[in-house]
């Protein structure tokens, strides 16, 4: 790989992938709408796009050619076709963030429970139309449909569980352990629901190694095991020193951003079998927590210092 164009690319786990790519050699294009900043400076090459207006793309990529894209900012079946579109006979291979959400909810979901191959590509909508969980379902299942029918290039596209990094831009983690910090009413609907994650490095290592590797077709990428709410709570706890306060009111100072309407897991044998390891969630949780605890009770501190 010598060359390598990002779809994306400047935020969480896609910058960490990005420096990847850097920290080997592959000369870098990212493909933005310019709005986020990024810490590259010359290192790579910046494209300006809309994923929304294909006319962007055209312009700014049909008269270029890359061993591999990354494909991190696909949110419709219809910006995945027009990448299609644009890039048929101009690369080598193509890896899709796509997302553990394509499975129906439950537990262990392995590769063979959602077929990208045969799912209908009749109705292609723009990301806008897409609303909440299972809009973001539907339209990560036709994204990956197109991909896989209607592309010319090999195709890969890589299933993740929820990612956690000190770097989320979402701090939905946070969430959490501020909500117990501060003793702040906090709903989740089932405490016994099953949550499934992996760390942001290796989200991103998986992406660049699949890049390399020979490997098409679907991939899940989790943690080798799951984590009750319950159990998830605990740990919070166990870190902060005070108990996390229940609320049945639902509202979006309460609700827990992981509060999904069944359990959610994914399988990770595939990619064990390829030779990829995931940590054990037990192994970094207790950090993240600590982590945000620190950030929690020094934005605590200094606002004290101000009174």
């Amino acid at each position: 790989m010598k060359t390598a164009l990002v779809l994306g690319g400047t935020m969480f786990f896609g910058k960490k992938l990005v420096e990847r790519l850097l920290e080997e050699g592959v000369a870098v294009t990212i493909a933005t709408r310019g709005q986020a900043s990024d810490d590259f400076g010359d290192r790579v090459e910046r494209l300006i796009v809309d994923r929304e207006d294909k006319n962007t793309l055209e312009e700014a990529l049909s008269k270029r050619s890359f061993d591999i894209v990354y494909d991190q900012s696909c949110f419709s079946p219809q910006e995945a076709l027009d990448i299609c579109d644009t890039l048929n006979g101009k690369i080598s291979k193509l890896v899709f963030t796509s997302s553990g959400a394509v499975y129906d909810f439950g537990v262990n979901k392995i590769e063979g429970d959602f077929d990208p191959y045969t799912y209908s590509t009749s109705e292609l909508k723009g990301r806008r139309e897409y609303k909440g969980i299972f809009g973001y379902q539907e339209a990560k299942r036709v994204a990956e449909a197109v991909y896989f029918q209607k592309a010319s290039f090999p195709v890969v596209a890589v299933r993740l569980p929820i990612v956690v990094g000190e770097a989320d831009y979402t701090e939905r983690l946070k969430f959490h352990v501020e909500k117990v910090v501060k003793e702040e009413p906090l709903h989740i609907p089932n405490l016994d629901n099953i949550l499934d994650f992996i760390t942001s490095d290796e989200a991103a290592n998986f992406l660049f190694e699949l890049g390399l590797s020979s490997f098409e077709g679907p991939i899940n990428g989790s943690a080798p095991d799951d984590v009750s709410f319950r159990d998830l709570m605990k740990q919070i706890e166990d870190i902060v020193g005070t108990k996390a306060v229940y609320t049945d009111e639902q509202n979006e100072n309460t609700m827990s951003p992981y509060a999904l309407p069944a359990s959610y897991s994914l399988c990770s044998k595939k990619a064990e079998q390829l030779g990829f390891t995931f940590r054990s969630v037990n192994d970094y949780i207790p950090e993240l927590v600590q982590f945000y605890f620190k950030k929690v009770n020094g934005t605590r501190d200094e606002t004290q210092e101000n009174k």
